[in-house]
């Protein structure tokens, strides 16, 4: 019976998530099917907890690279939001991003930041321009991020203290700037890791203000180095995306009926990682690699 139900549950699931993704940005259906998604995962959370899904059933793509604004819906459909913050280092124009479905979609408070001025000056008009934030839009930050001025740069835009959502994707200084960063506190961290390195080698690059990848692969951490640090800091991992690179982490003490602790192997057994660490990690398994404890 829990098979059956779990596979209504799947279908049912999809259906929803092919709408949403089929929808144009600007009709006003998208955010309504968002939030009745939420609705029916809090209701089976509710009536049929053994029936909740995985963070590999939920993925769907409206402004994010890939699925993660499905499994960020997923997260704070259980995970109450304690005032609607997110902050994002390194957003882009902020139309493809982590963030911007919970700003644009669910009204969220959005802090985001880049090291482009070419494209945060596009971010601005672009949200500036939607009907849904021109109002009030993400304040947004061009800045190059430092271990040295996150916390300045962080602070200055409005965000302190208790926030819901950190986002990271620096493809460099990733494991440094989140160690340094303690002016906020988010319930939940999604950042990329790379996947080329094997699950047991907690590495990173070596800490370098000024890092810019010059070699393919040669760059930012490893899902078991940014395991370590989020357990320093209070967070358990509680899954990846499908391509096993942009991991989630939840705060401790948050929702963990929901969403227990996962082990780093199972989030990265997919296709696409276990071809990047055959194919890929040879060729930079020698640079000069940071080991964390």
């Amino acid at each position: 019976m829990k098979r059956i139900l779990r596979r209504v549950v799947q279908h049912v699931t999809q259906r929803i998530v092919d709408a949403i993704e089929a929808a144009p940005s600007v009709k006003n259906d998208e955010p309504v099917a968002q939030k009745a998604l939420m609705q029916y995962y809090r209701m089976l959370a509710t009536t049929n907890p053994d029936g909740l899904l995985s963070l590999r059933d939920v993925g769907f793509r409206k402004y994010s690279q890939f699925e993660e604004d499905g499994l960020l819906l997923y997260l704070f459909s259980l995970i109450p939001p304690i005032n609607r913050t997110c902050v994002e280092i390194c957003a882009g124009d902020g139309q493809e991003c982590n963030t911007t479905n919970l700003i644009i979609n669910h009204g969220w408070w959005g802090h985001l930041f880049d090291g482009d001025a070419t494209k945060v000056q596009s971010g601005v008009k672009f949200f500036a321009r939607h009907k849904d934030t021109f109002l009030y839009p993400p304040r947004f930050t061009h800045a190059w991020i430092t271990a040295s001025n996150v916390n300045n740069l962080v602070a200055e835009s409005g965000a302190r203290g208790r926030i819901d959502l950190l986002s990271l994707d620096l493809d460099g200084m990733d494991y440094w700037i989140w160690e340094a960063l303690t002016v906020i506190d988010p319930q939940v961290v999604v950042c990329e890791t790379h996947n080329v390195v094997p699950p047991d080698r907690a590495v990173t690059v070596p800490y370098d203000p000024d890092f810019v990848s010059k070699t393919p692969d040669y760059l930012g951490a490893s899902l078991a180095a940014m395991n370590r640090l989020a357990r320093k800091k209070g967070y358990r991992l509680v899954g990846a995306h499908r391509f096993g690179f942009n991991a989630f982490f939840v705060k401790q003490g948050v929702a963990e009926a929901f969403f227990p602790e996962v082990e780093i192997a199972a989030c990265v057994q997919d296709p696409f990682s276990e071809y990047a660490r055959r194919e890929r990690w040879p060729r930079v398994k020698d640079q000069r690699w940071q080991e964390v404890h």
